[in-house]
């Protein structure tokens, strides 16, 4: 391992002794070792033990340090610094491997994948074995901009509503009636079942026949204010190319999603989502010309990192994907984003999966998929196509749980009792909303396109009332981390609901919830008093 630089020589005190094997190694040209030195010190403070590659010319030498590292010590994850290059081209940056592909090219893929996973596949069997992500940068100017972003991410992004919120934009699918009808069930399973209910969810749709979807000709601009105002995750569903997602299509006409050029105008600097691109080509790092998931992660104002495809993507090994990411993020509360993508990974490579909707998106795949009989190879491609392109290290915000406790069932027009706990001081916001699948407002799919700006300008007021499920909100005052509070049920209010607690801590949120069914009052014949109604 002469080829490692340990970094406690280089620059903790004299006296600090040098740590007898690394858990992170950095791959960094030596042209970019002083725009990271922020980053070797922040993270070297926070006890890693770090050990930096400056030989990079080869990718077979670098892999081969790797496994030398991974051999030597408890080796988790694997940073590389700087722009894909060809293989020893003697240019400044990071060698790309490329995977012959298998499945996708059924598909109209090219023959060859351009991956990072090559450096965290330690055994040969193309599932990754550490976590593994890259600064995609071609100047020290873009890495500065990275690396404080990284940085502020962790230790300056106060607590607040965007660690619950989360952002859904789909794109329409278009492959065919029964692989759409696959996609858009697993997408409503996804919203209803894998996020626990205290977390929000924002969600717009590229359809204009579809409630959630805001004037087509201001969707771009609904997207761009999504990302500046930030939250847990901005996840994007749907096609995607290597410079602009997908296109509104409406009658005549075309809206795109985002492009390259909208990245400017992003300036979030309070509330840095991650952004997740389950689509084609938007992590294509390879290009000649930069994708869309470089140009997000080195704006200044954009998302703090990028999960993305670098070429052609397929529904069911992208919703596999999605499926194990939620249960890595709710469920196993991985520490870092490397950690939660390299178990996501994993666990897609599973024969069965641990959820009931992993279990139903096997059983769909094999009456729906064009390759039934490639099933797993698809999902062992995906493990190359879709690449970290941010820090592996970056630590995930975690709320901290409330208690909540509340009646099962309820009826319009009447007052529950709640009581709660928490171990977080501060502000307690306590809610009544209905469940994901649904919302307060009575709305239905639209049948015609009028495109006149009077009705375009509805689509919007429509999509806000789609995405509105509050229905009553009171603040509670704490007394030793418990609170209890009356809440008073509309007379409109029915059918499955939730109620759900947000405490606004001084350095983290808290967050709970309980189900609840409001049902209208069944009045039985000869009884004046009436009941409940099951």
């Amino acid at each position: 391992m002469t080829s490692i630089l340990v970094l406690a020589l280089l620059m903790a005190a004299p006296e600090a002794s040098a740590p007898e094997a690394f858990d992170t190694l950095v791959v960094c040209p030596e042209a970019y070792v002083p725009a990271m030195r922020p980053w070797f010190e922040y993270r070297m403070q926070q006890g890693y033990h770090i050990g930096v590659v400056t030989d990079v010319d080869s990718k077979e030498k670098i892999r081969s340090t790797i496994r030398d590292a991974a051999n030597s010590g408890p080796l988790k994850q694997v940073l590389l610094v700087g722009d894909a290059v060809a293989d020893k081209s003697g240019e400044v940056g990071i060698p790309v491997h490329y995977q012959k592909a298998v499945v996708n090219v059924h598909f109209g893929s090219e023959p060859e994948i351009p991956t990072d996973n090559y450096y965290a596949d330690l055994d040969d069997d193309q599932v990754p074995d550490i976590a593994v992500g890259r600064f995609s940068v071609s100047n020290e100017e873009d890495l500065k901009t990275i690396v404080a972003k990284t940085i502020d991410y962790e230790s300056k992004l106060p607590p607040g509503d965007w660690q619950r919120r989360l952002h859904f934009v789909a794109g329409v699918g278009g492959f065919g009636s029964a692989v759409d009808t696959m996609m858009e069930t697993v997408t409503k399973k996804f919203l209803t079942d894998e996020i626990p209910p205290h977390f929000e969810a924002v969600v717009a749709q590229g359809s204009w026949r579809s409630i959630y979807c805001p004037d087509p000709r201001e969707f771009r601009d609904e997207v761009v204010r999504q990302l500046n105002e930030g939250g847990l995750f901005w996840v994007y569903m749907g096609h995607g190319h290597v410079e602009t997602l997908d296109y509104i299509r409406v009658p005549n006409d075309a809206y795109p999603i985002l492009t390259n050029k909208d990245v400017a105008a992003l300036h979030n600097e309070s509330a840095s989502p991650i952004a997740i691109f389950l689509s084609c080509y938007t992590g294509a790092f390879d290009a000649p010309r930069d994708c869309l998931a470089e140009k997000l992660l080195r704006e200044k104002g954009g998302p703090v990192a990028v999960f993305a495809g670098s070429r052609v993507t397929m529904p069911y090994a992208m919703s596999v994907m999605g499926t194990e990411m939620l249960q890595q993020y709710f469920e196993e509360q991985q520490p870092t984003l490397g950690q939660l993508l390299l178990h996501a990974k994993r666990e897609a490579m599973q024969q069965e999966g641990k959820s009931g909707n992993r279990k139903m998106l096997d059983t769909m795949a094999a009456l729906v998929s064009p390759k039934p009989k490639l099933l797993r190879e698809e999902r062992l491609e995906h493990m190359a196509l879709f690449n970290l392109l941010g820090d592996p290290l970056l630590k995930l915000p975690h709320a901290s749980p409330v208690e909540v406790s509340a009646p099962e069932v309820a009826h319009p027009g009447s007052s529950i009792e709640i009581v709660g706990k928490t171990s977080l001081p501060g502000k307690v916001r306590v809610e009544l909303v209905c469940r994901r699948d649904g919302c307060v407002a009575q709305l239905s799919k639209r049948a015609t396109y009028e495109p006149l700006h009077e009705q375009l300008s509805q689509y919007t007021k429509t999509y806000q009332s789609a995405n509105d499920r509050l229905w009553q909100m009171v603040e509670a005052q704490q007394s030793d981390g418990k609170f209890l509070t009356k809440l008073e049920i509309p007379e409109s209010c029915h059918g499955p609901c939730h109620v759900r607690v947000w405490v606004e801590g001084s350095s983290q949120v808290g967050l709970g919830s309980q189900d609840i069914a409001i049902q209208p009052i069944q009045v039985a014949e000869g009884n004046s008093e009436g009941q409940i109604g099951e």
